[in-house]
């Protein structure tokens, strides 16, 4: 209920750092366009405080622009504050520093945890309440989020998880925001603050609101999946998007969120850990942020059908009756007289013949029709009527004269000239506290003749590269555990110089005990001789045309890396690592404005 009134709402999640504010009036006018109602967005903590105390809220980062022009637009905005996110964004959207603070233990009843969340929640609830951006100020927050799907790592936590989810309802209600509060994947959020469905079949899935004074809400709404290096796009068909919304709300469902409507970009080093830079690219709005169809007029379709039964669905009787063994009928009546249907046929293989009302109607195999006067068929969901556009590209500049680049060599560092060093191999994340994706490690031995002998090293980060006395002798990378590289190498007689260079590709993104997880080198030998316990010393790396059209710089020629345009990162790059259909995951990476390229 918003203002007295009882709503049904369609939300798009467009994340405000996953896209340039140049973008975000064409954005929201097109979801607004496509009968959205709601832009959902999550709140990027180590966005905004990557150092302790150091905040930023410019350029993409300004959250608050965002928001105003989702109000200029006339529409509502969910804050999901979190702060934890997972989002598919490095550690989850926690501040790498936090993993320094002594005794911390991420999300969970833990005092100096608790005491940086709710500093940083107060933060962003203080700033939306002195813009007037809440709903009971006359802005268009209509709801916030406190955590994110925490019930799915809760009892790692013991009784430590179930007094962690009540100490955090409990500080977001006691922040007064004088909207309602909402917790994902949680059953038992405690009161007041709503539970909500996220995934693919919450009509399906969904054990519903834990209180009957409690609206069904689903927050995420799956239009696609995360890809990841290696893998193919889950491409989810307009069809099966709809039929699930259409159940959700024949179910007493009042508010759909689709994640993504937009999924955008993932700039510079802000992907979790092998995740690829381009996100959602399947969704209503692809990552360039043009119309995809038939999704986009699909959804915009079933939109208005289901809005043309709103006063019935909100306001009426609700009932249900079979019409066969796998149909059934979602009827609700308004004492006014007015009437709508939900004719859902659950069955996969065939279409099926039903009598509702003594009227006959031909139900398409898994599909929903939606009756908004329980006579007439104002869509399916099965009919998509839509027509598929596909997205050209033009090629408007070549880069491939070796006049135009300059190369940057950086120099292979031997232990003597490194200035951190310790007896252990150290651990790749702590080391670099997430200032770059690169970890030299190099160590320094005597050998007493020249010979030839095997490299063996292991590592859990995600690529690790080999150097024996400034040659290069390949590399190996893995996933989530760990992985060997194995090459022969010669050594001579005196000092020899072995350096590796670890690759992170992202920060891992969810999971309890998120600060403890490490990465790196984990042993180094050659034939049987172990250097793990030698001194090692480490260095690490700190790093347009005209028209209106999206531009993106195609890498299909590259390998691995990063690339910067105008100094600024707009993405890893791994086009060398193929899917099973024995092609790059990604190889055309959105930018703007004047082209000053670099790339490592």
């Amino acid at each position: 209920m918003i203002d007295g009134q009882h709503l049904l709402l369609f939300s798009g999640s467009i994340h405000y750092p996953r896209s340039t504010p140049q973008m975000w009036p064409s954005l929201i006018s097109k979801a607004k366009q496509g009968g959205i109602d709601v832009i959902q967005t999550y709140v990027f903590w180590n966005l905004h405080e990557p150092q302790q105390g150091q905040y930023d809220f410019s350029g993409s980062r300004d959250i608050v622009r965002f928001i105003r022009e989702v109000q200029a637009h006339g529409l509502y905005v969910c804050l999901r504050i979190g702060p934890f996110i997972e989002s598919e964004w490095t550690y989850g959207g926690l501040p790498f520093w936090l993993h320094d603070v002594p005794g911390i233990v991420f999300r969970s009843d833990n005092g100096p945890f608790k005491f940086h969340m709710q500093k940083w929640v107060r933060k962003v609830v203080n700033m939306m309440k002195s813009e007037k951006l809440y709903a009971s100020q006359e802005g268009p927050i209509i709801l916030s989020q406190i955590e994110n799907e925490y019930q799915r790592i809760e009892s790692a936590f013991n009784g430590k998880g179930s007094r962690y989810v009540q100490w955090a309802a409990g500080l977001a209600v006691g922040l007064q925001t004088g909207v309602p509060w909402i917790m994902c994947s949680q059953q038992d959020a405690p009161d007041p603050v709503i539970n909500t469905c996220n995934g693919f079949e919450c009509g399906v899935k969904f054990e519903g609101p834990n209180s009957p004074n409690k609206p069904s809400l689903w927050t995420e709404n799956w239009t696609s999946f995360v890809q990841r290096y290696g893998e193919e796009p889950f491409i989810r068909s307009a069809a099966d998007i709809a039929f699930h919304v259409a159940l959700f709300v024949a179910k007493n469902g009042t508010y759909v969120n689709y994640y993504m409507y937009h999924g955008g970009t993932n700039f510079g080093r802000t992907a979790a850990a092998n995740v690829i830079t381009s996100y959602y690219d399947q969704a209503p709005l692809d990552e360039y942020g043009l119309i995809r169809q038939p999704l986009w007029g699909h959804l915009k379709e079933l939109h208005a059908a289901i809005k043309l039964c709103k006063v019935p669905l909100l306001a009426g009787s609700y009932e249900t009756s079979s019409l066969g063994h796998l149909q059934i009928a979602y009827v609700f009546k308004g004492k006014s007289g007015k009437c709508a249907a939900f004719l859902v046929n659950n069955d996969n293989t065939s279409n099926a013949r039903v009598r509702f009302q003594n009227i006959s109607f031909e139900l398409p195999s898994m599909s929903i029709s939606i009756l908004p006067d329980c006579k007439n068929v104002a869509f399916n969901t099965a009919k998509v009527s839509t027509q598929y556009n596909t997205r050209s590209r033009t090629v408007k500049y070549k880069f491939d004269s070796m006049e135009r680049w300059e190369e940057f060599n950086e120099p292979i560092p031997i232990f003597s000239n490194t200035l951190l060093k310790a007896n252990a191999l150290l651990d790749h994340m702590s080391t670099t506290k997430d200032t770059s994706d690169y970890l030299w490690y190099t160590v320094s031995f005597q050998h007493e003749s020249d010979a030839e002998a095997e490299l063996s090293v292991v590592s859990n980060a995600h690529v690790v590269h080999a150097f024996v006395n400034g040659a290069y002798k390949g590399y190996a990378h893995g996933g989530k555990h760990n992985f060997a590289l194995e090459n022969p190498i010669e050594l001579k007689n005196g000092t020899n110089h072995i350096t590796l260079l670890s690759v992170m590709v992202g920060f891992p993104n969810s999971g309890a005990y998120l600060e403890r997880k490490t990465a790196g080198i984990r042993s180094v030998r050659i034939q049987n001789r172990y250097l793990n316990n030698y001194q090692w010393g480490y260095q690490t790396v700190f790093d347009a045309p005209g028209g209106n059209d999206p531009l993106a710089l195609n890498l299909g020629s590259m390998g691995k890396g990063e690339v910067w345009v105008n100094g600024k990162s707009i993405g890893r790059y791994w086009v060398s690592i193929h899917t099973p259909q024995q092609r790059p995951s990604q190889t055309c990476f959105l930018f703007s404005g004047t082209i000053y390229l670099d790339l490592f």
